[in-house]
């Protein structure tokens, strides 16, 4: 009897320890789920704001979807993990490379997110026609631009020929020997002004003024995305066709809730992102039917269906407005497939 009864008590020691492991002991692992959607439309709401210019109302929603990681996971947790259908349990590392601490991963995806931001809103402009300008992005310390020209002066011509691209830029700076006395017009707190910079030899002889440039498009409002605690780049297809459904008379959405993400370039090319899977339950939780989708990642989503909605392949911005404006009209725009 108390053979038995001491094998009782180390038993019951051993689940209480096991149990304790279980459900205390954190893993090395993070579980990836469905996070808020964020409407860039909406009259009251929506998460982009625009100053300056006259906006239109849509009847509709243009969702930005994200995914909600959760850290420190116990085994416990990553179990139940395993067995959810809208969560993903994938490895720590995999978010949290080992060699970059929460905090420096955060800071990245903040700065990716501010990138997207910026991408759209270039993409978004150029669809809407606002002439692309080419700007002082950075002066070199030390070179012949400094304290001649300054960070956001935008360049009109150097001698008497228009500036209209960047690459138009360095070739009128190195069509002439260095040493050159160049006559640059320049615009600079919306002032047209005239300055003249000699130009030297760059480290592989060609002729250069100093300045790192930049594409612009000068516009009379001001775009503002006000997001807090978002990270990554996938927002800048869905912030790009929201700008542009603020800015242009017509209702992008005809009435309907439409999700999607993805990167977007200055040029309006959609890139892939991850975790789709969550991003389409996000969707459809919030009552969206259509997703657009890069091209990348249709495998993806058309592996992992939701129910009523039904994901359209993207990838450009072009291909984002003809698919919008296919369903508008009861059309069916190009689907993804395995």
């Amino acid at each position: 009897m108390k053979r038995r009864a001491t094998t009782v008590v180390v038993g019951a020691v051993l689940v209480v320890a096991l149990t304790w492991l279980v459900g205390s002991a954190d893993v090395p692992y993070v579980q990836m789920e469905p996070g808020p959607t964020y409407d860039t439309v909406a009259a009251d709401d929506a998460v982009i704001s625009i100053t300056g210019k006259e906006t239109s109302k849509s009847e509709g929603e243009l969702l930005f979807v994200t995914v909600r990681v959760r850290p420190n996971l116990t085994l416990l947790e990553a179990l139940r993990g395993w067995w959810q259908r809208d969560a993903a349990v994938v490895p720590r590392e995999l978010v949290y490379p080992p060699d970059k601490t929460e905090k420096e991963v955060e800071q990245q995806n903040a700065e990716e997110f501010a990138r997207s931001e910026s991408s759209a809103q270039l993409a978004a402009l150029a669809k809407l026609g606002y002439e692309e300008r080419v700007a002082v992005a950075k002066v070199g310390e030390g070179a012949p631009a400094a304290g001649v020209l300054k960070e956001d002066d935008v360049f009109v011509s150097v001698d008497g020929t228009p500036v209209t691209t960047t690459d138009k830029l360095l070739e009128l700076i190195r069509a002439k020997p260095v040493g050159t006395e160049l006559t640059i017009e320049i615009i600079r707190a919306d002032k047209p002004q005239t300055v003249k910079i000699k130009t030297v030899a760059g480290d592989d002889g060609t002729p250069r003024i100093g300045v790192t440039p930049k594409v612009v498009r000068p516009h009379p409002f001001t775009v503002k995305i006000p997001v807090e605690d978002v990270g990554g780049p996938s927002a800048g297809l869905m912030l790009s066709l929201g700008i542009i459904d603020k800015l242009d008379p017509a209702d992008l959405t005809g009435g309907k809730i439409i999700a999607g993400t993805g990167s977007i370039d200055d040029k309006g090319k959609v890139g892939p992102i991850g975790g789709v899977p969550q991003k389409l339950v996000a969707a459809r939780r919030d009552g969206a039917t259509y997703f657009l989708t890069p091209k990348d990642n249709c495998a993806e989503a058309a592996a992992n269906p939701q129910e009523g909605l039904t994901t359209v392949e993207v990838s450009t911005l072009d291909d984002a407005l003809a698919a919008l404006k296919t369903i508008r009209e009861g059309g069916q725009p190009p689907l993804c497939t395995r």
